[in-house]
């Protein structure tokens, strides 16, 4: 799968998003190594916290059906009813989600404002020095 199909699997996604606090959408398609693709959209609650991540939502359907090996991700975001305008990046949170799963040198997360503009950075790359299940090994540096 390109990273343009990808992308426009996020934006499909975007389109179940439920913010009717923020009126910020967002749609993530998550790549598993197999290339199954799982959705995720935001969905709000009126107590904020409880609130779930296009992202994080993509990670947790996947892992409910079984997989563990992840390859890429693209994310779309934006102002309800309009197209994205700009990349969205994903939240510190959904970062560290994607620590617990995935190779931060080799998993990939793909930006982009619509699919004719994907930009594509690893895991290490927005998330420098991250924390993981190597760290709880001892087989890595104390932090």
């Amino acid at each position: 799968m390109t990273d343009s199909e990808l992308v426009a699997a996020a934006l499909e996604a975007r389109e179940r998003a439920y913010a009717p606090y923020s009126h910020f959408t967002v749609g993530a398609a998550l790549l598993c190594t197999d290339g199954s693709v799982y959705g995720g959209c935001n969905v709000e609650n009126a107590a904020h916290a409880p609130g779930t991540c296009a992202e994080r939502t993509a990670f947790l359907r996947a892992v409910f059906d079984g997989h563990r090996d992840f390859a890429a991700i693209a994310i779309v975001g934006g102002p309800a009813g309009k197209p994205p305008a700009a990349p969205c990046a994903p939240c510190g949170v959904c970062r560290q989600v994607m620590m617990e799963f995935c190779q931060p040198n080799a998993f990939r997360i793909i930006l982009a404002g619509s699919p004719d503009q994907p930009k594509s950075y690893t895991l290490d790359e927005l998330l420098p020095l991250g924390f993981g299940p190597e760290n709880l090994s001892g087989n890595q540096p104390d932090c």
